[in-house]
């Protein structure tokens, strides 16, 4: 048994207003192919397909088409969950005429746990693999909401509300196992999760922060249940493990936030063989769609790395970061007349300000599509003089508001 496992394709999604169909077309296309070539039954994919909940025309051309090719590809199954950033609704609307493709879709928490254990037959029709299909878990799905309650209270109510889900799921799962093991069969258990795990790592750059909305609220794995084979989850952008866990794994988004992120992005390969020995798990590295360099310095650095990216040729995007105590007059300008003739495309140029720096010499001019809404709230608070040490709290509080909004739209 075979399942690729994949996560955060956010289709959709710009990047300081660039489209990146082309990038989201070839990852597709080289999905399909690693499907075939690796001879998966399965794939599964934990959350968060498109960047928003009303995606454009073009993001559901690209998804609906890919959904029609993998039916066609060999690979038995396709297991779509939500994430925080799907419309639940979007995503079940078709799920019905999804199913005849032997696409199976949970957009959300169902009222019937029942209803998220999905039996997957092999090809002979006998059952070989038992699914427990988790959703993104939102705030109103598991937790009951009471007057006066801190953010401490609310937190530990919501991660208590996701582990009773998941063992009341791993519950079903092993009695729906030894059903069939009575016959003379014993199938695994996989359970997808879109969460954040204690022990999940992200980086500055691999766009969580600005991504996700809400309660940054951590669950505990080692307190779900024990049945599971493999977890296969969603949420955070950076391939690994979950601690020391092999068999718990994020598959990460395949292709980069930012372009000061690491390249090295992957989808996974599990291997089960009949639950036991336990799952293996290999990643299958993503090739680079769109070249992209964040270069930083001071505008004399920055005059080299463009004239050695520039020799270099191709089309690449490039996010421009000045930094250093020194003025930069007409930046913009000297930027745009040392690319000037070339394939490079600056995606934003910023400046990184020092507070020695004499006020005024700087070039102030930020275009808003160079910046994303914790981009803009954080200028709100610098432009404030808003202390430190209360910065986090107010950004917390911020990005609360903004999940409130989002459930609403959904």
């Amino acid at each position: 048994m075979k399942i690729l496992h994949t996560s955060d394709w956010h289709l959709g999604r710009t990047l300081c207003g660039k489209k990146r169909t082309r990038e989201f077309e070839g990852f597709l296309d080289w999905l399909l192919a690693a499907l075939r070539e690796h001879g998966a039954d399965v794939l599964l994919v934990a959350g968060d397909v498109f960047d928003g909940p009303t995606p454009g025309i073009r993001a559901q051309e690209l998804y609906y088409r890919f959904l029609y090719r993998a039916a066609a590809s060999g690979c038995r199954h396709v297991v779509v969950v939500g994430g925080n950033h799907d419309s639940p609704s979007f995503l079940n609307a078709p799920k019905e005429l999804l199913r005849s493709l032997n696409v199976h879709v949970v957009g959300t928490i169902t009222e019937n746990a029942e209803d998220e254990l999905l039996t997957l037959d092999g090809p002979d029709g006998t059952p070989e693999l038992l699914i427990c299909a988790v959703p993104y878990l939102r705030d109103k799905d598991v937790r009951s909401f009471e007057a006066g309650e801190s953010a401490e209270d609310k937190d530990r109510k919501l991660a208590l509300g996701i582990e009773r889900h998941y063992k009341e799921l791993g519950r079903l799962a092993e009695e729906k196992r030894a059903a069939l093991a009575a016959e003379g069969q014993y199938i695994p258990i996989v359970a997808t999760g879109h969460l954040f795990a204690v022990g999940g790592q992200t980086t500055e750059e691999d766009g969580v922060r600005e991504l996700y909305v809400g309660s940054l609220v951590r669950v505990n794995l080692r307190r779900f249940p024990t049945c599971f084979d493999y977890l296969a989850l969603g949420h955070l952008h950076s391939s690994q493990r979950v601690g020391d866990a092999d068999t718990a794994r994020y598959s990460g988004a395949p292709l980069p936030m930012n372009p000061g992120e690491r390249r090295d992005k992957s989808v996974l390969l599990v291997e089960l063989d009949g639950g036991k020995p336990p799952a293996r798990v290999r990643k299958l590295p993503v090739p680079v769609f769109q070249e992209m360099e964040r270069i930083v310095g001071d505008i004399n650095a920055l005059e080299v790395r463009l004239g050695e990216l520039r020799a270099r040729g191709g089309g690449i995007w490039v996010e421009v970061v000045c930094e250093g105590n020194a003025p930069a007059p007409d930046l913009r300008r000297r930027i745009a007349a040392l690319t000037e003739g070339s394939e490079l495309e600056v995606l934003r140029v910023r400046v990184t300000r020092n507070s020695s720096s004499a006020p005024g010499l700087w070039d102030e001019r930020e275009e808003l599509a160079e910046l994303d809404v914790s981009d803009v709230f954080s200028r709100c608070l610098e432009a404030r003089k808003v202390p430190e040490k209360e910065r986090s709290a107010l950004f917390a509080a911020y990005m609360e508001v903004l999940e409130t909004l989002r459930a609403e739209l959904q």
